[in-house]
């Protein structure tokens, strides 16, 4: 059964001065490009989410090979484009197992992070990849976890609450990519 990538892309990006979507990579590449090549290399199906400068991203990013969805209520925060994501994998179909939920603004994730976690994936499954011992992204949710992860989101927390209620397993990525969360612009 498949594993799919859900990219959560929907924010304005306040601190960071645009839509991180919409953030270009030293290579020219946007952030939203980055995370859907990706999940691409090791998800199948892709969904993303969009929600400020929807229209903006449509026209200018590649999101070939990814589904598009858009939060209309994506200013209520990260939980609300969770929320839109998952009510998206379940419009996909049954057929998809768990989904490795990406935030487009760690554009260090890289396939072999998805390569290391995919293999854990189970409808049942919580994965989180740790990095020198520090839990992060992408964390993979199984099927059967969805209805109670989108119920326990609120505001810009997303699964966290949910994730620390419950057994996860861990899986050391150290090394696999760069965890950092890029909430400001690098100078």
């Amino acid at each position: 059964m498949p594993v799919a990538a859900l990219v959560l892309a929907a924010g304005g990006g306040s601190r960071y001065g645009m839509p991180k979507a919409l953030a270009p990579l030293p290579d020219g590449e946007l952030f939203v490009e980055r995370a859907v090549r990706t999940a691409r290399a090791a998800c199948d199906p892709v969904l993303v989410v969009l929600g400020a400068s929807m229209v903006e991203v449509w026209q200018r990013a590649d999101l070939t090979g990814a589904t598009v969805v858009g939060n209309r209520d994506w200013e209520t925060g990260m939980a609300s484009s969770l929320r839109t994501g998952v009510q998206g994998l379940q419009a996909l179909g049954s057929g998809i197992e768990a989904a490795a939920v990406m935030l487009v603004d760690i554009p260090g994730t890289t396939p072999e992070v998805l390569q290391r976690l995919v293999p854990h994936a189970a409808p049942g499954a919580l994965v989180v990849p740790t990095y020198d011992g520090v839990p992060g992204h992408p964390v993979v949710i199984g099927r059967d976890h969805w209805a109670g992860v989108a119920a326990s989101a609120t505001g810009d927390e997303g699964a966290r609450a949910y994730l620390r209620a419950h057994e996860v397993t861990e899986v050391d990525c150290t090394g696999l990519g760069d965890p950092t969360d890029h909430d400001t612009p690098r100078a």
